[in-house]
This record gives C-alpha cells, structure tokens and sequence, in this order.
C-alpha cells in the first residue's frame, strides 16, 4: 500500500442488519430505567382502570336474557344486527346489550342478549320480530315457533371465573418452580413479574376499551400466558448460554451478555410474535367479519392483546429485571469491576475511550476462546525426553542409527 493511500473505515451496518445478525447493537438493558418507567406508568393505568371503572360483564357473569332467530325471512329478507337493534328498542325500550349474528346463507341466525327481561316482555319481543322480519322454519315457512327465548345465569359464568382463578394460580407456582429448577431463582423471578404484568396489562386494556368480558375472554387470557412464557424461556437460555463461566473471564459483564442475548433473540422473538399474530388476525377477520361468529371477537381480541404484551415483557421488562437481580451478588459486581479495569488498562496502553466496549461479534468471542485453549493446550504439552548421552541418533531422528538396512558395513 503506497504512503497515499487512506485506510478506509468498514462499511457501517444499517439497523436491519443489525437487527438480523444480532451482534449486540441494541442496548436493551443499558436502557432499562427507560423500560420500567413505560412498563411501571402502563400498569398504574391498568390498575386504576379496573380500580375505578371496571369491566364490561357479560350476561354469563351477569346474568340475563338471550333470544335467537334464524337470520333468513319472508320474500327473500334477511334481519340485520342493526335492524334486529332497532326492534328490539322499540319492543322492550332499551338497548340490548349485545346482538351477533352467527353463521352464513340459510342457516344464519340472529343471537340478542339483554339485561333479564320479564316473560310479558319477552312475549312482546318476540311478536315484534316476528311481525318485523318473518323467519322461516325448516319448512320454509314463516313461523314464530324459530324464535327461542332463554335465561342465562350468572353462576356460570362465575364459576368460569372462579376455576380459572386456581387455574392461573397453579400455573404460576408449576412456571416458577419450573424456572428456578432448570435455570435460577432470579429468572424465575423476573419471569414471574414478566407474567404478572401481562395479566394486569391485557385487563387493563379490556377495563380501558369496554370489551365485553366473556367467559371465551377468561379463556384467552389464560392460552397468552403459555405464549409469553416461552418467549421469556428463550431469551433466558440464551443468557444462561452466554454466562457460562462469565466469572473466570474479563471480556464482558453480566449486563453485557444479557443485552447480547436479547439481540441474538430479537429477531427469533419478531418472527415468533408475527407468526401468532397473523392466525389471530385471520380468526378475526373470517370468522368475526366474514362469517360472523361475533363470539369468536372475544377471543381473538385478548390474543392479540396478550401477544404484544408477552413479546414487550419478554425482551424489555424480564431480562433488565434478571440484570438488576443478578448484579445485586457481590461474584459479579466484582466480576464487572475487573471488566472495567482490563478496559482501561487496554485503553491506556492504545490511546482508546475508555468507555467504548470491546468488539461484541461473536466470531471474535470465538477466536479468543480457541487462542486460550490452545495456550492452555501448549502449557499442558509434556516436555520431550531427552536422548541419552553417547547413544547414536540417525538422520531420521531415531537413537541406535535407525532401521538395520541389511548392507554389511565396509
């Protein structure tokens, strides 16, 4: 290279490539205090939400009336939600608390639920549908018979409650004696609150918004919280991957190789969320749009809701919270001074920052390791036997001149 020549600095990687490799370029972790004040604000108003507003209960938490006619009509008319709505105001005085419609074609139908209604208003409800869309019965002929009344108890949907309460109950203890078992007690710590919050925050949404709470919403709520934790259980393994024998060496500290996980994760944990995502959003556009299974609204929509909360938890509130846990032990407070101090022992000796961390690939990590084994390896080598004093050596090395040849010495 000519003495004109300027060495040119390597191409810097765009924010996708980064993203891609997982080379550490995020700093996750070293933004945690950002993270818990989002995470910490998030659930406060959650908390106040289902504190002072509460939740919109269903008539199966409730308590109340349902009536369901088939959709189809005399002359070719088919009952709207909308038309449906407005009959039943005028009939009973009132809106309904909720009218779906379920099913397509012929054998579509028109489900109302109410507060409970007495059997003169029910009698009146049903002659005013009947008058308003005449629906047909199975010999396609206007019939009042297809309309069909219920009454729906609130002890049902309480003891849906009341069960997935001892559910949710027995699956944290089983979560965290499970993660202190295979990992540590810290990450089964982190990852408990990891859970909590994904709890808070999916009913704080639904308090926040007004859905109806269901007993399919309980349901959903419950099938999030398998998702959140094996979002957090591969991080996890990555970090446990990572901090081996971190306490020997002075390469990184803890919270470095944690934030290095989360980046050899991010994309997995991106693929993995959309992936969940895009069947959720295909329940609610086929069946709650298309086919209009109005039902299946309340547990698509707490899927989706649980889904970006786990993921969000996952990478952003679990790990920096294992950090600040394992960065309370004195080994690796320790550990991290004696980071600090090859950094600025290296920085004096080659004019660096000495803020400015190591190369974080890891291809470097790797040669590094191969050069102490093979130090390591070389140190452990026993040292050739000497050969014994006056003994011939022949060319090839060997003592007593070699291999008889069979040619008699002249």
């Amino acid at each position: 290279m000519s003495a004109n020549t300027v060495p040119t600095a390597p191409a810097k990687r765009g924010a996708l490539s980064r993203l891609y490799t997982g080379t550490g370029a995020f700093d996750i972790v070293g933004k945690r205090k950002i993270w818990y004040v989002g995470f910490g604000l998030l659930v406060l108003v959650c908390i106040l939400s289902i504190a002072l507003r509460g939740f919109n209960l269903g008539i199966d938490f409730t308590g109340g009336s349902q009536i369901q006619m088939p959709a189809a009509g005399a002359h070719g008319v088919v009952a709207t939600t909308e038309q449906v709505g407005d009959a039943y105001k005028r009939s009973v005085g009132m809106d309904a608390a909720s009218i779906q419609s379920a099913g397509t074609g012929s054998s579509a139908s028109i489900l109302i639920r109410s507060e409970a209604l007495s059997e003169a208003q029910v009698i009146a409800l049903k002659q005013t549908l009947f008058d308003t869309f005449q629906p047909l019965g199975s010999n396609g002929q206007p019939s009042a018979e297809v309309i069909s009344d219920s009454a729906v108890s609130g002890t049902w949907g309480g003891e849906i409650t009341r069960q997935a309460i001892i559910a949710l109950a027995v699956f944290l203890v089983l979560v965290t004696a499970f993660l202190a078992f295979y990992f540590e007690r810290s990450m089964a710590i982190a990852a408990l609150v990891a859970l909590v919050h994904d709890v808070v925050v999916t009913a704080g949404v639904y308090s926040i918004v007004g859905f109806e709470v269901t007993p399919s919403t309980v349901i959903g709520l419950l099938t999030i919280l398998g998702f959140s934790l094996y979002d957090t259980v591969v991080v996890f393994d990555k970090v446990k991957e990572n901090a081996r024998g971190i306490l020997g060496l002075t390469r990184r500290n803890y919270s470095e190789i944690a934030n290095l996980a989360v980046n050899q994760t991010l994309m997995r944990s991106i693929n993995t969320s959309l992936i969940a995502v895009l069947p959720v959003i295909g329940l609610m556009v086929v069946g709650v749009g298309l086919l209009g299974v109005g039902t299946l609204a309340d547990l698509a929509l707490v899927q989706m809701v649980g889904i970006v909360a786990g993921s969000l938890s996952s990478l952003l509130l679990a790990t920096p919270l294992l950090v600040d846990l394992k960065m309370r032990d004195p080994k690796y407070q320790q550990q991290a001074k004696r980071v600090a101090a090859r950094r600025a022992r290296q920085a004096t000796a080659q004019g660096a920052r000495t803020d400015e961390p190591e190369a974080t690939d890891d291809e470097s990590i790797a040669q590094e390791l191969r050069r102490e084994k093979a130090l390591s390896a070389a140190a452990s080598t026993p040292a050739r036997a000497q050969r014994p004093a006056g003994r011939p050596q022949s060319k090839s090395g060997r003592p007593g001149g070699g291999r008889p040849s069979g040619k008699r010495n002249r």
